[in-house]
């Protein structure tokens, strides 16, 4: 096995020119898939330009705050590892989104915030007293696989008919950049940026059209700067600490979020392990990892807090670390201050708030079919040559993408049974939670040996 070159490592302090730039790096690897969360949950909510453009500083600050937590060796795993927007968290929310979208904004904001601290608690529980230790035996890559499918799959709708369908030239020249940038151009660098500079490409064609009245106002394509001249050019610090006003708690919204947080628990666990290869440490101790989930939970009680969502890490930075070989964590906690201080300039928000749907549209098809992908990726740990493993996988897999609907529609007959129904109700309506569930329950009950299952197995 070829032997890592690591130019920094993790205890390493490089000088302040390359510290600022090495950082500035891995806030533009993250910018993307961080920014394109509060852009599903900002629309589908009914906010505005402004709110939108506001939203997004939140989740900026607390992704900077979440990763100077954990980078920190006492409070987090001390990894180089970057922390932004959780895409597990999307199909819980969205939940969220559709109990109380009526009530408006703010309380839908106040309710996820709720939610993600009333989760983010157990998960530092689970975390900081070692008990994830206990679960991590019964999750294996024959549960984790399905789960992780449900997410991007079941996002599909999001992706092609409320956003990419709007008009698909555009959505298809940035799923046509992706794949020029990602895979064609051989280039590492343009790589790194592939969604980025798609997007940014994609903007910028669509920007010229609307100058020109190519595209008129009305327009899926059409881009109204009018919002960010009315935007602040720096944010109120007042509106640090729950900006949408006091978090709601509920134990619908806690069992719709919970299956976020499964999901985010298994994803980490793994990243961790890449994070200390790339950064040439040996692989993780039982206490780095259970440091490292119980600062995720405590991440997204602050998020909660912050009225931003809910944070994981990301795996994409962990490549950045692989291919620069700076594995430096002053680098990364660099790269947090620096997205502290993009959060409180209020017109940056309100400039990525005036994104077109179908730009985001085709950004969704690229990122959600990768997560499904990887879904699939996880299962080729396990031997889904067994009938034992196709029949499991299978089923939970077609559980929850058909279930979900039929629970959505069965609302009042949940309801009906008071808090305990609608616990059910949000859990049930969650593809990845019913993925989980399901495939959690045959894995157990049913006898496979170790190889069978995926235990202790590198992928085929």
């Amino acid at each position: 096995m070829a032997l890592r070159k690591i130019v920094y490592g993790v205890e390493d302090r490089p000088p302040f020119p390359i510290m600022v730039l090495a950082g500035l790096q891995h806030v533009l690897t993250l910018f993307g898939a961080t920014t394109l969360v509060p852009l599903i949950f900002g629309p589908a909510m009914g906010m505005d330009t402004l709110q939108i453009g506001f939203f997004i500083s939140c989740v900026y600050f607390a992704m900077g705050v979440a990763t100077l937590i954990q980078t920190h060796p006492k409070l987090g795993s001390g990894l180089p590892i970057v922390q932004g927007s959780s895409f597990s968290f999307i199909p819980p929310i969205l939940t969220i989104i559709g109990t109380f979208k009526a009530a408006g904004p703010s309380v839908i904001m106040q309710n996820v915030g709720g939610a993600l601290i009333s989760g983010g608690l157990v998960l530092a529980v689970l975390g900081y007293t070692r008990l994830v230790g206990v679960i991590r035996r019964v999750i294996t890559p024959v549960v984790i696989g399905p789960t992780i499918m449900a997410i991007g799959f079941s996002l599909a709708p999001v992706a092609v008919q409320f956003n990419a369908a709007n008009y698909w030239p555009v959505s298809l020249l940035v799923v046509v950049g992706v794949f020029l940038f990602s895979l064609i151009l051989k280039n590492r660098y343009i790589n790194i940026f592939a969604i980025l500079s798609s997007i940014v490409l994609a903007y910028l064609v669509c920007l010229a059209a609307s100058l020109v009245g190519v595209f008129a106002p009305g327009h899926a394509a059409y881009i109204n700067l009018a919002g960010i001249q009315a935007a602040p050019w720096f944010r109120d610090v007042r509106t640090l600490v729950m900006p949408w006003g006091a978090p709601k708690f509920s134990l619908l919204t806690f069992g719709a979020i919970l299956a976020g947080f499964f999901a985010v628990m298994i994803e980490s666990i793994g990243d961790y392990h890449s994070c200390s290869y790339a950064s040439g440490l040996p692989d993780p101790s039982p206490e780095t990892i259970s440091r490292g989930i119980g600062a995720e939970g405590l991440n997204c009680m602050l998020a909660g807090l912050f009225g931003a969502v809910g944070t994981t890490s990301y795996t994409e930075n962990i490549g950045l670390i692989g291919l620069t070989g700076v594995a430096s964590r002053w680098v990364v906690r660099t790269g947090a201050v620096i997205l502290i201080i993009m959060s409180m300039i209020g017109k940056l928000g309100a400039l990525i708030a005036t994104i077109p749907s179908p730009i985001i549209g085709g950004a969704y098809i690229a990122l959600f079919g990768i997560i499904g992908a990887l879904g699939i990726q996880v299962l080729m740990r396990a031997d889904m040559g067994s009938q034992r493993n196709v029949l499991i996988v299978g089923f939970a897999f077609l559980m929850a993408l058909g279930l979900p609907g039929w629970v959505d529609g069965q609302k009042a007959a949940f309801f009906a049974h008071g808090v305990p129904g609608q616990v059910l109700w949000a859990v049930l309506k969650t593809p990845m939670a019913v993925a989980g569930v399901c495939a959690a329950f045959w894995d157990t009950l049913i006898p496979g040996t170790p190889e069978e299952r995926g235990i202790n197995t590198q992928p085929r």
